[in-house]
């Protein structure tokens, strides 16, 4: 069975997620119309819906390519994310049932031995699926489609911020918290602690931008 329009758009935006698509990197419809093995109209009308979520963006005469963000449009999307993380936290807390809780603490589990043996680029992979399943424990679509787009148009600069020593350990320690939250069921105090988390990568982004110039 051939893939359809909205399976191409997923996996291509998963790529740009997971960065196997790199900022300004051009997408060629036969290319990935033999890759997907779907037709190029499919690639057309996938490629228009990732370029409506700002993901890829088409140049004149040149087709499309991955959509490059400035380090001020990255602060912009983290002062967003810091009113929608926390209700996905609250939610998460809510709504969270006994097979998610297990995942969650698998999950910070793996996260604290990618910590322990300093290996940041896994840390950094397992940060992203500790985020993706608040989202899904919060059983709410709009508020995951909305954080999963915001988070893959910043994912460089949430790697390198990953990468930083000042933010490793307070990472940590923040993840921590909020899994603890979430996992008590305690949705107060899962909102507060995400925000703290999210308000953090915005001051650690500022400073980024001022060490810039």
């Amino acid at each position: 069975m051939k893939a359809t329009k909205d399976t191409v758009s997923n996996l291509i935006r998963q790529e740009i997620i997971n960065s196997h698509l790199s900022p300004n990197e051009r997408l060629v419809e036969a290319d990935l119309a033999k890759k997907y093995n779907v037709s190029r109209t499919i690639i057309r009308t996938a490629l228009a819906d990732l370029e409506n979520e700002r993901l890829i963006e088409k140049v004149p005469n040149r087709g499309a390519r991955v959509r490059a963000i400035s380090l001020e449009e990255a602060i912009e999307i983290t002062e967003v994310r810091s009113t929608l993380e926390p209700l996905a936290a609250r939610k998460a807390a809510i709504n969270i049932n006994e097979k998610e809780i297990e995942q969650l603490l698998i999950i910070m589990k793996d996260m604290k031995e990618a910590h322990e043996n300093q290996n940041y680029t896994l840390y950094s992979k397992i940060n992203k699926q500790l985020h993706n399943q608040i989202y899904e424990s919060a059983h709410q679509l709009t508020l995951k489609r909305l954080l999963n787009n915001l988070r893959a148009q910043s994912v460089r600069y949430q790697f390198r911020l990953s990468m930083m020593p000042i933010r490793i350990d307070s990472s940590l320690s923040e993840h921590i918290a909020i899994v603890e939250a979430v996992t008590q069921k305690n949705a107060e105090l899962a909102e507060e602690v995400m925000f703290t988390h999210i308000n953090n990568m915005l001051e650690a982004y500022k400073n980024m931008a001022n060490n810039s110039y």
